[in-house]
């Protein structure tokens, strides 16, 4: 029986204390950031008078955010781990309403600096050293001068930010509060409890009768939603095209690129290297599994089924953590010390109880330190989910000591690099410390596993979304039943007949948060494509390979994704970097095959 969140061990849980000691404080404070935000509205008006006048705003607007994130991150880690409490409910609305506020009240300075030539810019950079920090800011603002609209206008468009990001917290909302399963019954008479957090782990059952029993209970569910999921997707799309229109985009993947600093080249390399290259070996992947396991038919629900389940050996947290950092030494000190932090000072929660969010991620709160959610269930898989998040974490925190607020986020492109790192990293220590043959098999699934959540999982997200952009743009109403033809034409276009499509590969597009967050999905291919190479050239060239690793992660965001991956000595311009790391898989499909010989 799932817990509910009042019953949960306080150390599987996280210390939300070291943002706020008390709600009463942070209602405190999200009261003085709201009295404070005309410490950068005084400069309405004056925000390119001098040098030193835009340097002032700069300075106040980061002080400003650094404490509204604090807020934020309060309120939205609250209601990611008990998303059916009233008063976390309540407290991220108001706090999605002050960042609204705020963002309207803020917009005044990217419009001012507009009217700035860059002349005049190039002279208070010269007459103020200060504003070198902001330099890399400053020259996107300018950048994106010909989509920017007026003044009155982007202040109209963020004052609306709580209602345009509403299709993203009505689907959340409606997860974590709302959606409940059944238990499903298996043929031998059992009744199992269901959850979006306990799925995955039928999934990965080596039972056939469990893990199709499971998907057909979940799919059930998730079939009674669609048409509202469907309807609130559509009205993210909707949202996104009149906002590329309205700013003079040809499509809204040119306006969601262009955020990202990301060419059409660069994006359409990662779709279709990817896909065309990786399905060969993914459906030699599928068929393996089919022979091994002795299915009649590979359904979709049965792709994550476990190759070698008899070898599945538990892990607990405390034997994770210790793999983990021993895998990371390589690093350097600096690195080991920040894994260590996040690992025994509670940054992790670990919890499963009643309306925690499904997935992983890592919150990372400018000025404090991340915060990491996931669902453990001693599984190896588990051990490369934390690896994950705390690659992200040790990244932040290095940009965080490095950068000040408007230089620590990289683009999306980048961001999902470090995470992949930990793991490329964790897979080579496993196989450093064993001979063992069924250990290097072992191992070979793990990292067939972060290939097939990245190169497969995310890529085909980030397929239905090329896909649902286009009918977009053309004007095609979107529906749940568009949505998730053209989410099985995606899967079968890459599966072939190896895969028979089922209810579960239907409806897949209704379990993942990712599609409210602009072109998110395939970047995390582009991530792992860095962090592959990368980690090859740390293995061949050692120490200046990693030197050249982590001062990409200390540039945090002062560099665009090509020339940050550039620093970390990765050249995604061509698809030779993609190419190679396709390759690589396909050498592990290689190893696996021969395992089972």
């Amino acid at each position: 029986m799932t817990l509910l969140r009042s019953e949960v061990p306080v150390e599987q849980t996280w210390n939300l204390h070291d943002l706020f000691e008390t709600d009463e404080a942070w209602e405190k404070e999200l009261k003085s950031v709201e009295k404070h935000i005309q410490s950068v509205t005084h400069f309405k008006g004056r925000v390119g008078e001098s040098a030193t006048s835009l340097l002032n705003c700069l300075k106040a607007k980061d002080e400003l955010l650094e404490r509204l994130i604090r807020v934020m991150s309060y309120a939205d880690l609250h209601m990611s781990v008990d998303g059916t409490s009233s008063v976390y409910q309540a407290n991220a609305a108001r706090a999605s309403s002050l960042v609204s506020e705020v963002s309207a009240s803020l917009s005044f300075i990217k419009s001012e600096l507009l009217e700035l030539d860059g002349k005049t810019l190039e002279l208070y950079l010269q007459e103020e050293q200060g504003l070198a920090e902001f330099q890399k800011t400053l020259s996107d603002i300018l950048e994106a001068k010909q989509y920017t609209l007026s003044q009155d206008a982007e202040e109209m468009l963020a004052a609306f930010g709580e209602v345009l990001s509403s299709p993203y917290m009505i689907y959340q909302r409606s997860k974590t509060s709302d959606m409940q399963f059944p238990t499903f019954r298996t043929d031998d008479g059992v009744e199992h409890p269901l959850t979006f957090n306990s799925f995955p782990k039928y999934e990965d059952s080596a039972d056939t009768n469990i893990r199709r029993k499971a998907s057909e209970a979940f799919a059930a569910t998730l079939d009674k939603y669609k048409n509202t999921y469907g309807a609130t997707y559509a009205t993210e799309i909707k949202k996104q095209v009149i906002e590329a229109r309205l700013r003079g985009f040809d499509s809204v993947t040119d306006m969601l690129l262009e955020e990202q600093q990301v060419t059409k080249e660069m994006y359409q390399n990662q779709l279709h290297t990817i896909q065309t290259e990786l399905a060969p070996h993914m459906r030699r992947l599928a068929k393996l599994k089919q022979r091994v396991l002795g299915l009649d038919t590979m359904y979709y629900s049965d792709l994550k089924a476990p190759l070698d389940p008899d070898f599945n050996p538990a892990v607990t947290y405390e034997e994770a953590s210790k793999l983990v950092l021993d895998a990371v030494q390589v690093m350097g000190t600096e690195y080991i010390e920040i894994m260590q932090e996040g690992i025994h000072n509670r940054w992790v929660d670990l919890a499963d109880n009643v309306g925690k969010r499904s997935g992983a991620f890592c919150s990372s709160p400018y000025g404090a330190h991340p915060y990491i959610l996931m669902t453990w269930n001693n599984s190896m898989r588990n051990t490369y989910t934390l690896a994950h998040e705390l690659g992200h974490a040790g990244h932040f925190v290095l940009a965080g000591r490095n950068q000040r607020l408007s230089n620590t986020r990289p683009s999306r492109y980048f961001v999902e690099a470090p995470s992949t790192m930990n793991e490329m990293l964790l897979s080579r220590h496993i196989l450093s410390q064993s001979n063992d043959e069924r250990m290097k098999r072992w191992v070979i699934l793990q990292s067939l596993g972060t290939y097939y959540h990245n190169f497969v999982t995310h890529i085909l997200e980030g397929e239905l979304q090329r896909r649902i952009y286009d009918l977009a743009d053309k004007g095609t109403p979107l529906t749940a039943k568009i949505i998730s033809e053209q989410k099985v034409e995606a899967l079968s276009a890459f599966w072939g007949e190896d895969v028979q499509m089922d209810k579960l590969a239907e409806l897949t597009w209704m379990r993942q948060p990712h599609y409210y967050m602009g072109l998110y999905p395939y970047t995390y291919s582009a991530g792992l494509t860095a962090s592959t190479i990368a980690s090859q050239m740390i293995l061949e060239d050692g120490q200046p390979a990693v030197d050249r690793w982590l001062t990409a992660l200390k540039a945090g965001g002062t560099l665009k994704p090509l020339e940050l991956m550039k620093l970390a000595g990765v050249d995604m311009s061509t698809t030779e970097p993609i190419k190679k790391a396709v390759a690589y898989v396909g050498t592990l499909v290689d190893e696996l095959e021969k395992s089972f010989l």
